[in-house]
């Protein structure tokens, strides 16, 4: 008799639909479309306990929240957030791009734009700074 492999996970299908789609972020053109519009309004949202931090330290490049002025700051030396920052550079693929694409219309190459990193606010870099500065003293 020949010996079957067990195939524990094989018609498991919806729960790989389940996991790619639970930790979706939002693709480089919604981000792009952010930075052009909403990049204001997002950096001062109004305080949402629902999200972490309350809303209040967001990466636009990333579209992520964090839970203070320290993670976020943390968060722009990540290579994560390196990579986005690579990736936004190359304008968006759009729709007269693949009209091109089809024949209507000459080609043109995708430009590359400089993105930096988005400025830091007034109160985190105060928390930042005091933070710093603190001494605890142990001489009790």
């Amino acid at each position: 008799m020949v010996y079957k492999r067990r195939k524990y996970h094989e018609g498991d299908t919806h729960l790989k639909k389940k996991w790619r789609t639970k930790r979706r972020t939002k693709d480089l053109d919604e981000i792009d479309e952010d930075l052009q519009k909403n990049s204001e309004k997002l950096l001062n949202q109004e305080v949402d306990f629902d999200r972490p931090g309350g809303a209040q330290h967001y990466c636009l490049h990333c579209a992520r929240y964090f839970i203070n002025a320290t993670a976020l700051q943390d968060h722009f030396r990540t290579k994560v957030h390196k990579r986005r920052l690579k990736a936004l550079e190359t304008e968006p693929y759009t729709i007269e791009d693949s009209e091109r694409a089809a024949g209507f219309g000459s080609f043109k190459a995708p430009s590359k734009r400089k993105i930096e990193t988005q400025p830091s606010t007034d109160k985190e870099e105060a928390i930042d700074n005091t933070s710093k500065k603190m001494k605890v003293d142990d001489d009790i």
